[in-house]
């Protein structure tokens, strides 16, 4: 289980306690994205193992150091979920277990309009489905659901670039040019009202275009590479 985290001290130690009842045998790996709060001594004193990055450097980049340590300790694949408390450890079982092979790579599905996401969420969420799916030549129902599961060194060989919210978007799209397994699973998460969120609505969903249309410029111009590493 790796939990990217950045200034989570306020929430923490609830996904902590919540995915510990849920799924005790897993290990947790919460990365500290250059956090200025308690969020790593936190983690620590709760049993995680902390993966630390020294300077807030976003959370595909945190994905990443936390995939690169699993991967050194032997580990073939991660759940994902977010540090602010909006991924029940109930929904991260259901991703985990979800019927398909160890190398599949498997993404959260929300209902946005049914838990109540807010309209900025709701309409960059769309935005990004929308393009993803037609570069990709398939249906995707949710692009930026943190809540995934990671076939962790097939996801390092897709060597995706972006290291914000565009890494989440970037790598469904080379995973399906990679020929990987891609499948959709239901979630429900939760938008309390004093959930606090790092993504900023007006600029982040233009990073995600600009990653997506630079990953989609280098398959066309080299379509037999890095695409073809993860088979």
């Amino acid at each position: 289980m790796i939990v990217p985290a950045f200034n989570a001290a306020r929430t923490i130690a609830g996904v902590v306690t919540d995915l510990r009842a849920e799924l005790p045998a897993l290990e947790i790996v919460v990365v500290d994205d250059g956090s200025n709060d308690d969020t790593a001594s936190i983690a620590r004193a709760a049993g995680c193992v902390v993966v630390t990055l020294e300077v807030n450097s976003g959370k595909g980049a945190a994905l990443v150091a936390g995939f690169e340590d699993a991967l050194a300790r032997g580990k073939r694949v991660a759940v994902t979920v977010d540090a602010d408390g909006q991924h029940p450890a109930s929904e991260a079982r259901l991703v985990l277990e979800a019927p398909t092979a160890e190398h599949a790579l498997v993404l959260g599905v929300r209902d946005l309009d049914r838990d109540g996401a807010p309209r900025a969420n709701r309409f960059s969420n769309s935005a990004s489905n929308f393009f993803l799916s037609r570069f990709a030549h398939r249906a995707l129902h949710d692009t930026q659901c943190g809540l995934r599961r990671y076939p962790i060194a097939e996801t390092l060989a897709l060597r995706a670039r972006g290291r914000g919210y565009d890494y989440e978007a970037e790598v469904v799209l080379r995973a399906i040019w990679s020929g990987l397994e891609v499948i959709e699973t239901p979630v429900r998460v939760l938008y309390p009202a004093e959930r606090t969120t790092h993504f900023h609505s007006a600029r982040d969903p233009w990073r995600i275009i600009r990653t997506v249309l630079g990953a989609v410029g280098e398959r066309w111009l080299r379509p037999s590479a890095p695409f073809e590493e993860a088979q």
